[in-house]
């Protein structure tokens, strides 16, 4: 991770045939693209990889949760569960879509924690948001029994963990409906991408519409199309398509590297008595974008994570105080500052989030340090992280 670093001649060609057509958009102009239909493409490999029936492409990560809140009926007055370890377009998807968040704790495997989640669930829960963060799951079969027990609908989103697993099911097939992002930092990118997966045949009809306007899609006049419900623009170009088309053709030796790299340092790493390493309810499922572990304490975790970058050991995300990915950082989202008044401050203007406390999900993110895992790592440059990490961590 990430993609780009894997960037060729193949990503070069797949654009140029592309430019070549002279067609940028997915949509129409069928007499003179030259049959080249490269998100038509995409979606049907990303279906045959994925083992989802429909897949779905659209602009982004973050219109792909943004889509899937819409299509399951998410809107004003309903509260959407998630994690306070995310990135915050999730909260930010949630109050625009003009429901509530309710975050509740993770655990150790740095997910929701089914018990906070059941828990928190209340006659105005319409779904539950299931972040895979940091390449890997939490216990997703207690997670959808929950869901399933109390007729809650389940979306998961798999930006972070494209390529992983569950009991050998793709992560983002297990809910209704699953996200991914193919941003420029992802394992595979589109440099600006995003998906939506589902095995609901009425459901993806909607999702495709959605994403386009509201457009049917049914003939080949695009003018003509009918509009069966509002939707937005969140289409993805045929540029960008193209990257992913060459990107995904690399991914299983992509998630191999990732396995690899991971695996020799958490090797490397096991036997320091200082270091628990995250849980991973599925190992064989981790996709390996990064290698998390937990120090004793947050101040040695916070002297840790200054040692690792002043070694050069570059990657080493202490989340604690990261601005985008923890809710310690997130005073625009507390504070609902927007450029506009948001729905949820007009239907219910006594919640407030200034006071999220969350004690569990503090105690674990402050003593947590998780490093990218890269593909472009020489087994030298493996080598010499290794032997930096094992004296800064002893």
């Amino acid at each position: 991770m990430p993609g780009f670093e894997w960037f060729g001649d193949e990503e070069r060609a797949e654009v140029n045939a592309v430019l070549e057509s002279g067609v940028l958009m997915r949509y129409g102009f069928d007499g003179v693209r030259g049959g080249r239909w490269p998100a038509r493409e995409l979606e049907a490999a990303l279906s045959e990889k994925l083992g989802s029936n429909h897949v779905h492409l659209v602009a982004s990560g973050t219109s792909a949760v943004s889509t899937a809140l819409a299509v399951c009926g998410v809107g004003a007055g309903d509260e959407v569960i998630l994690p306070p370890f995310t990135f915050v377009a999730d909260p930010e998807a949630v109050l625009l879509a003009g429901a509530a968040p309710v975050f509740v704790d993770i655990d150790e495997t740095l997910c929701l924690d089914p018990e906070a989640v059941e828990a928190a669930i209340t006659e105005k829960t319409k779904a539950v948001l299931c972040v895979h963060m940091c390449g890997s799951m939490p216990h997703l079969d207690r997670i959808k029994a929950v869901c399933d027990r109390h007729g809650v609908t389940l979306i998961e989103d798999a930006a972070q963990a494209f390529g992983g697993s569950w009991k050998g099911r793709a992560l983002g097939t297990i809910g209704r409906v699953g996200c991914y992002s193919f941003d420029y930092v992802k394992t595979m990118t589109c440099a600006e991408g995003g998906a939506i997966v589902t095995d609901d045949p009425a459901l993806y009809d909607v999702i495709q519409a959605y994403a386009d306007h509201g457009h049917d899609h049914k003939g080949v006049d695009r003018g003509a199309d009918l509009h069966p419900h509002i939707g937005t623009n969140y289409r993805i170009s045929e540029l960008h398509a193209a990257v992913g088309l060459a990107q995904l053709r690399k991914v299983d030796r992509m998630i191999e590297t990732q396995r690899r790299n991971k695996q020799y340092l958490k090797d490397g790493l096991s036997d320091l008595p200082r270091v628990r390493f995250r849980e991973i309810p599925d190992p064989d499922g981790d996709s390996a974008t990064f290698l998390s572990f937990m120090l004793p304490t947050e101040a040695e975790t916070r002297e840790a994570s200054a040692r690792l970058g002043a070694a050069g050991v570059d990657g080493c995300f202490y989340y604690y105080v990261n601005n985008w990915h923890y809710h310690t950082k997130w005073d625009h989202f507390k504070n609902l500052t927007s450029p506009a008044l948001l729905p949820v401050a007009r239907w219910e203007p006594e919640r407030e989030w200034k006071s999220l406390h969350l004690p569990k999900s503090d105690a674990i993110i402050s003593r947590n340090i998780s490093m990218l895992i890269k593909l472009s790592w020489t087994e030298e440059q493996l080598a010499d992280r290794l032997a930096k990490m094992r004296a800064i961590l002893a």
